[in-house]
């Protein structure tokens, strides 16, 4: 079986902060090397603990199902390697032989007159709107536009022009942050049924409405899927989502295209909001209000509901309506800074800000609905940010010998061949690969 943890801390708080029956945090395991390396902050302690409280919820949600409860829950075993392999998910993807594109050209560090830029320039809006403000298209001409400037300045002009661009913060960490926030209605959800008693699919006949983009929320969505959700993701199709970025999170979904400022579209999507027992959302506080979708909306309009809504910046404080990106949370968080080498800012081995925030939010609705639903939860990726670098506990050092190869897999896609990173979560795993973006009809199966 392995070396199992009889206690491991960062699995214990992220399981008490998601509300889990305490005497369970004990009975999930880990084994075997891993590939993530901590630096100067524990990344590998994160990563586990956000997969192993994802696997605990899933097995709680399961003896649920089957008419047991907390007591029915065995001991379990999450396999380092695993998590490590799908926390770089992304680097291991190949699309028909080919890897997908990352990172921009113009996204990435900048020196400032006064301190260094972080940028993210992946999608075409933001790349529009960093050039309109520095006046150059070329990686040299904005080295050279910020060079000049003073990094809160390139910041603040452009974010106002609708780009993204984040001072990298160097004196200590951001605000604290609650790495959950749940709230209750008061009315339970419909009866989910039975299931099967080791059938490993404790999501099996719920129905999830996605309205998430980029990685955290899809990761979260994906891995609902892999346990059994019918997934069908919204988007506009003003707003389009990078291929490679689909390619990799799109597992376990489907995928259609709905405009909410148009009536028949609207209708189309009440109708399927009336059938759904999961909202799953991943945009700035605010964008869906104006299409009364908030939480608290939605629980108003169908209280047994489970609503998890996750961000960049968190709910409180001046840059919660703010649009952001794991890497731009990392600079404007402290994290680039301490992983710096003192000359240069660096990074996290994995945007576990993204994937660990995901992982969270899948256990809060399998948690959320072992608890009968009516619920709505709150996820943001600094939130995950502040707890990393304020309370998860380091373990010691890892066990060697990670190869990622036991944890790669082959499939057909709408993309073409895949090499994708299996779910760390194990099982039978996903029975297909992702259709094309946008492509599937809007309609529960």
């Amino acid at each position: 079986m392995g070396r199992m943890t009889s206690r491991d801390g960062g699995t214990g708080q992220a399981w008490a902060a998601l509300g889990g029956p305490e005497e369970l945090a004990v009975r999930v395991g880990y084994r075997g090397p891993s590939g993530l390396e901590d630096g100067p902050l524990p990344v590998r302690e994160l990563a586990r603990a956000t997969v192993g409280v994802c696997a605990l919820a899933a097995a709680e949600l399961t003896a649920v199902r089957a008419g047991g409860g907390a007591q029915d829950v065995a001991p379990l075993l999450v396999d380092e390697g695993a998590v490590a392999t799908a926390f770089v998910s992304e680097r291991h993807l190949l699309v028909d032989g080919r890897p997908p594109v990352t990172f921009a050209p113009l996204s990435g560090f900048w020196r400032a007159a006064d301190g260094w830029v972080r940028t993210h320039a992946n999608y075409a809006h933001h790349e529009t709107a960093l050039v309109r403000v520095l006046g150059a298209g070329t990686r040299e001409g904005v080295a050279g536009a910020i060079a000049g400037r003073r990094a809160v300045d390139v910041q603040e002009e452009v974010y106002a022009a609708g780009g993204l661009a984040v001072s990298v913060m160097t004196d200590g960490y951001g605000a604290p942050q609650p790495l959950v926030e749940r709230t209750g209605s008061g009315v339970r959800g419909r009866s989910l049924g039975a299931v099967a008693e080791g059938a490993g699919l404790p999501m099996a006949g719920v129905r999830v409405l996605d309205l998430t983009r980029v990685i955290a929320g899809p990761v979260a969505t994906r891995t609902l899927g892999l346990l059994g959700a019918d997934v069908l993701r919204i988007d506009s199709a003003g707003l389009p989502e990078s291929d490679d970025a689909y390619a990799d999170t799109g597992f376990g979904k489907r995928s259609a295209l709905l405009d909410l400022g148009e009536a028949g579209d609207r209708a189309v999507f009440d109708g399927l909001l009336a059938g759904a027992d999961v909202v799953v959302t991943g945009y700035r506080p605010g964008a869906l209000e104006r299409y009364g979708l908030g939480a608290q909306e939605l629980l108003a309009r169908r209280p047994g509901l489970v609503v998890a809504e996750l961000c960049a910046w968190g709910w409180h404080g001046p840059w919660a309506g703010r649009r952001g990106f794991d890497s731009l949370v990392q600079a404007g968080y402290g994290i680039s800074a301490a992983c710096g080498d003192g000359h240069h800012p660096g990074v996290l081995p994995a945007q576990a800000l993204d994937h660990g925030t995901g992982y969270l939010a899948a256990a809060g609705v399998l948690r959320a609905l072992a608890d009968g639903g009516g619920q709505a939860l709150r996820f943001s990726l600094a939130g995950t940010a502040s707890w990393l670098v304020r309370e998860v506990p380091a373990a010691g050092a890892a066990v060697p010998g990670y190869a990622p190869q036991p944890w790669l897999r082959e499939t057909a896609s709408g993309y073409g061949p895949l090499r994708y990173a299996a779910s760390p979560l194990g099982g039978r795993g996903w029975e297909r690969g992702p259709s094309r973006w946008g492509t599937d009809r809007p309609a529960w199966l």
